[in-house]
């Protein structure tokens, strides 16, 4: 079989990465931000019900960190930007 370059191949892989590719925003514990901040954030950013957005808090403050949102890089990212904009340490894996 002869694989070639064809057009708009580059991009098709860009795109099939993001459907198959699962990432994650992990959330940081730091001594500044209080559980009520962060679980208004998960709420409000993430759309966490309460009792979700209380557990992920309490295992990011006794873990150090935690996977609060799964999903493509690009519906992520702007969810990161949100709670880093509220000075909450966030990264996507």
């Amino acid at each position: 079989m002869n694989a070639s370059y064809q057009p708009g191949q580059e991009e098709d892989i860009e795109i099939l990465e993001d459907i198959i590719v699962e990432n994650k925003i992990i959330i940081h514990n730091d001594n500044v931000n209080t559980f009520e901040w962060v679980i208004d954030t998960l709420m409000e950013v993430c759309r966490h019900g309460f009792e979700q957005a209380e557990q992920c808090a309490y295992i990011i403050h006794n873990r150090g960190k935690y996977a609060v949102k799964h999903g493509t890089y690009k519906t992520l990212k702007p969810m990161k930007e949100a709670i880093v904009e509220r000075g909450i340490d966030a990264t996507i894996e």
